[in-house]
């Protein structure tokens, strides 16, 4: 089984991307949507470091957003508390998904947590700066001052795509994304 990280900035389209391949794919902010709708463990954890913040359960993103704006520090606290859970998730994933060809692995802190292995392939996600900002700002929950923090933890977007075995440049056209995967997936299996 081949593993393919998808790598990019916020907001670059790699979710799009990793769907567009067609195989199996492990998305790490669905699986931290469920771990906060459905993990008491991780919710007992976030209460008891954030008690002036996380009330409810399930989590409330608003309440985990209070929390990293209070401090830049909370939000790496919060990672690692959620990472722990992602990475059991995805073990259970790739277990699930062994019969498979190839898995797709769409986890924005993929290289930063040392999720990756030597082994996988990595794809970076280029897109233009003004249509992710066109996009990020379209979505519901936007936080101009979390986007900013949550890139601070990440390697930089010049950084991520030196590490890539492939660049696909993004314009959110399926036919060229299409395209672009069938030509890397040729070279893959040469």
């Amino acid at each position: 089984m081949k593993r393919i990280g998808i790598l990019g900035d916020i907001g670059s389209g790699k979710s799009f991307v990793a769907r567009s391949f067609g195989y199996p794919v492990f998305d790490a902010d669905e699986e931290v949507a469920k771990i906060y709708k459905k993990d008491k463990k991780v919710f007992k954890k976030l209460k008891k470091l954030f008690p002036k913040f996380i009330f409810s359960f399930p989590v409330d993103k608003k309440e985990i957003s209070n929390a990293i704006l209070e401090k830049k520090i909370n939000l790496k606290k919060i990672v690692k508390i959620v990472h722990i859970e992602v990475k059991k998730r995805m073990i259970i994933f790739l277990n699930r998904n062994q019969g498979s060809k190839i898995v797709i692995l769409d986890i924005p802190l993929l290289l930063e947590n040392k999720i990756n292995k030597k082994s996988d392939i990595l794809i970076f996600v280029d897109s233009h700066r003004k249509d992710i900002l066109k996009r990020l700002t379209k979505r519901k929950n936007y936080n101009k001052k979390i986007f900013n923090l949550f890139q601070k933890i990440q390697l930089s977007p010049k950084l991520k795509k030196k590490k890539s075995n492939f660049i696909i440049k993004n314009n959110f056209k399926k036919s060229s994304v299409k395209n672009d995967i069938k030509t890397i997936l040729n070279k893959i299996y040469k």
